[in-house]
Parts: structure tokens; sequence; C-alpha cells
């Protein structure tokens, strides 16, 4: 197989620590991002990271427009930025794509593979589950706070395992360890349900995830998402079993000084990812006729707060 020429879109803070990855071992691999001055400090200074996760790697090529990379036809593209932005990138990925062209999704949230596959086909999409957390100190300055390996990466389809388990042969080499699977749609339910539970009930409360399940209002709160979560992921074809919420509130207990990406941009006043969290959850729930009180309730929390400050 040829070597591969990899493309990440959106340098935050898991961005930076997923592009870091593919440049330890692909030296060529593409970064863009339009904020102003990031390609001047990336070139510069390269990208660090400390903590769980350790690179400091150059930075070589850098365009701060998804149109600027057409002619450089990569064949892998790694998707980092906001949920909300997304509609926007495969807009402009439009003149990008080409046959063969792989998209992966790494955002939070759930359904951004069948966006993908919506525009580009069920075999152009990918989806990645990172089980990382990571939070930016500064331009190419990244601190990861923790990694519970490894992550995962899987296709719509079963077309091109050769392909997807190359790239996460590679991420694996690079010290991020991934695995190829068969469906990725049950790893992302496994992790974006705690996503998709914990991110609202933080960012409502200002609390890190310990201090959310340590209060017993907030735990209650949790728990109760979290059995309607599991209803309607059952009711999509994915019965987590009855040892999910143990599991799952161990593997919290590993990350629970972290706190919740929605808690920052609620505190910076920009959109929140709930529409493709919380507000995912209650939109299966009404496709399956699932009832999702508390999820109705927190989401609609977060975007009663959103409205505050955003004036929509």
């Amino acid at each position: 197989m040829k070597d591969l020429r990899f493309a990440v879109v959106g340098v935050g803070a898991t961005g930076s620590v997923l592009a870091a990855a593919l440049l330890s071992r692909s030296p060529e691999t593409i970064l863009v991002d339009p904020q102003p001055g990031l390609g001047g400090a990336l070139r510069k200074s390269g990208i660090k990271t400390s903590g769980a996760i350790s690179y400091q790697v150059s930075v070589r090529n850098f365009f701060p427009l998804i149109a600027d990379i057409r002619d450089l036809e990569p064949d892998v593209i790694f998707l980092s930025t906001k949920t909300y932005h997304l509609a926007q990138v495969l807009d402009e990925l439009k003149d990008v794509h080409r046959p063969g062209t792989k998209i992966v999704s790494t955002q939070n949230g759930l359904g951004t593979e069948d966006l993908i596959a919506e525009r580009f086909g069920r075999e152009a999409a990918f989806r990645m589950s990172l089980n990382y957390g990571a939070s930016l100190k500064g331009a190419g300055e990244v601190v990861a706070t923790f990694f519970n390996r490894p992550n995962h990466l899987g296709g719509l389809t079963r077309e091109d395992p050769e392909l997807g388990s190359e790239v996460a042969g590679l991420l694996t080499d690079g010290g991020l360890d991934t695995e190829f699977v068969d469906d990725i749609k049950l790893y992302v339910w496994k992790k974006m349900i705690m996503k998709c539970t914990m991110a609202p009930v933080c960012a409502i409360t200002d609390k890190t995830i310990k201090e959310a399940l340590d209060f017993r209002p907030t735990r209650e709160i949790a728990e109760a998402c979290f059995r309607e979560a599991l209803a309607v992921a059952k009711a999509v074809g994915y019965d987590l079993g009855e040892n999910y919420l143990e599991q799952a509130l161990g593997y919290l207990e590993k990350v629970g000084i972290h706190k919740d990406s929605m808690c920052w941009d609620i505190a910076n006043k920009t959109p929140t990812e709930i529409d493709f969290l919380g507000g995912k959850i209650v939109e299966y729930g009404q496709a399956n006729g699932v009832p999702t009180p508390f999820y109705v309730t927190m989401t609609n929390l977060v975007k009663a707060m959103e409205d505050k400050y955003l004036g929509k």
C-alpha cells in the first residue's frame, strides 16, 4: 500500500494531540485551522504535549483554509473541529474530497459520521472515538489530562479494512494507541453516553466530573440520564448490558478531576456541542418512542444558557 497522506482539520486541544501523533510518524501531515497567527506559531515552535501523552514535533504544512489543501490530495482527513462547525466544514470539503478519500470524524457527539456519509457516501465515512482528554495552554502547547487506552477507529462499511488497520497501526506506533474495530458505532455509544450525560450536568453546575458524581443531587440526575441513554441505545440496536453503568462510573473515576469542555464553552460564552450530545439522545428517543425527560430538561437548560449570551 502506498504511503498515506494525512490532514487534520481543527488544531485545538484534542486535534493538536492527534496531529502530533501523526506528525511523529508522517512529518508531511497537513494541518488546517483558521485561527489567526496559529500557523506562524506552529511553524516556529511545533506542537508540544505533556502529561498523559508527550510529544515534541515540528510542523511543515499548515494552512488556514480547507480550500488551500485541494491540490495536496490527502488520503485521510481527520476532523477535529467543534461539532457546530461540522456542516460548514463538510461544505468546504466538497472541492477537496476525491474518490477514495476517507473522512474521519474525531468529534464529540452522536451521528457525526452519518453526516459525512450523507455528503460523501458511507464508504468515505470513518469515525474515531478518542479516549483522552486535553487542555490547550497556548498555540501548539497542550496538556493531556488522561488517556484510557486505546482509542477506537472504524468505518461505516466493511470496505478498506487494510487502510483502517494501517492508520490505527501508525497512530499506535506514534504512541496514541488505537484499535481498528468492526462496529465503531458500538464504541461511540459506549463513550458518548458518558459524555452526553456528564457534559450538561457539569456545564450547568460548573463542577468537575468528580464533583458532580460526589454531590448526591447531581449524581441522582446523572444516573437518571444514564438510564435514559441506555434505553435509547438499546432501542437503536446497542444493548450495552447490565454492567455498563458500573463500568462507566469506573471509567469516569479515572478522569474525575477533568472539567468537561462544555464548562469552558459556557464560561467563554461560545456555542456548545449540546445538539450532538444531549440533543441527539432526545432526538433518537423521540424517533424510537423512548421517553427522556431528564435529558430534555438538561438539554433545554444548556440551550437556555447559550441563548442568554448568544442572543439567538
